[in-house]
């Protein structure tokens, strides 16, 4: 097994077709064809499941991926590394919780374009547990997560704390008042969202069993709901800021248990700090405005003292 094969793996897997790997590949289907059964051979398991409408990846093939995108990304890397020459330019592909996007990169990502313009930021949102994953296979160079997060392959740096509420309609007046709530619903992101893991546990503290949740991909749809009586939410004060003053919801302060909450910035210890990553981290911590706002930025390594999320 080497390089080539695990490029291989890796394209054949991404497009589902041993032809469209070929074409990315620069050559002919057969030779795809014939390089996965040859690995295959070797290992002595299926990689791959054929049939008429494609090719699957096996558990096995499953296993065998992560490697070929770390390897990838170590190719790229050493790649970037001899034409880095401190100067920050290229891509900077980095992920980010909906609700660190929507509160705290915009003005930070416009200031780092303006001050080096040859550094194009790629932001891909997602749970903590899906930018973690992307972290960890080298798709993302670092991203912003909800801590604390403990993890041997992971740098982490607390970036930024935020403050936890609950977020119901106008009816609801207080945290007591929650229980009386008729088919109470919650208004959630996806299986991986932390804030999802607090309101539960918030909810199973008031003594209500969390109901079965309802599941938006963005902000704006959750607030909506809530602001529709359709259910209740948890979410950081400045998200909701707007909506309270313009007197669509009530938000409910927490126990300070369940109100702090870190988000961090993590990366692949073993992997590439490029300029143009090196250089926004740095103009996050160094970001004075933020530093006089109430929820001040932070972002001070210090990975020994995060714990599991």
């Amino acid at each position: 097994m080497d390089v080539t094969d695990l490029k291989v793996v890796d394209a054949v897997a991404r497009h589902g077709s041993m032809n469209k790997a070929a074409s990315e590949l620069n050559t002919v289907q057969s030779n795809v064809s014939a390089r996965i059964r040859a690995l295959e051979n070797e290992l002595g398991v299926a990689l791959f499941q054929r049939s008429a409408k494609g090719v699957q990846v096996t558990p096995a093939g499953r296993r065998l991926l992560p490697f070929a995108a770390r390897l990838s990304k170590l190719l790229a890397d050493a790649s970037s590394a001899a034409r880095d020459d401190g100067q920050p330019k290229g891509q900077l592909e980095i992920g980010t919780l909906e609700t660190t996007l929507a509160l705290r990169l915009p003005r930070l990502i416009a200031q780092f374009a303006k001050a080096w313009p040859d550094v194009h930021p790629v932001v891909r949102t997602g749970t903590t547990n899906s930018l973690i994953q992307g972290v960890l296979d080298s798709k993302l160079e670092g991203a912003f997560v909800a801590g604390p997060v403990n993890h041997p392959e992971l740098h982490v740096e607390v970036a930024f704390r935020e403050e936890l509420v609950l977020v119901t309609s106008c009816a609801v007046d207080s945290l007591a008042a929650v229980a009386s709530v008729e088919h109470l619903k919650t208004v959630v992101f996806r299986i991986g969202c932390s804030y999802r893991q607090r309101l539960d546990t918030l909810l199973a503290n008031l003594g209500i069993l969390a109901p079965e949740p309802l599941e938006f991909g963005s902000i704006e749809a959750i607030i909506a709901c809530v602001c529709a009586g359709v259910g209740i939410t948890l979410l950081p004060r400045g998200v909701a800021t707007q909506a309270l003053r313009e007197g669509l919801v009530n938000v409910h302060e927490l126990p300070a248990d369940l109100a702090e909450v870190e988000t961090v910035f993590v990366r692949r210890v073993d992997g590439y700090l490029s300029s143009a990553l090196a250089t926004f981290l740095d103009s996050v911590r160094l970001d004075e405005v933020a530093a006089l706002a109430p929820n001040a930025f932070v972002l001070t390594a210090n990975a020994s003292q995060s714990a599991a999320h």
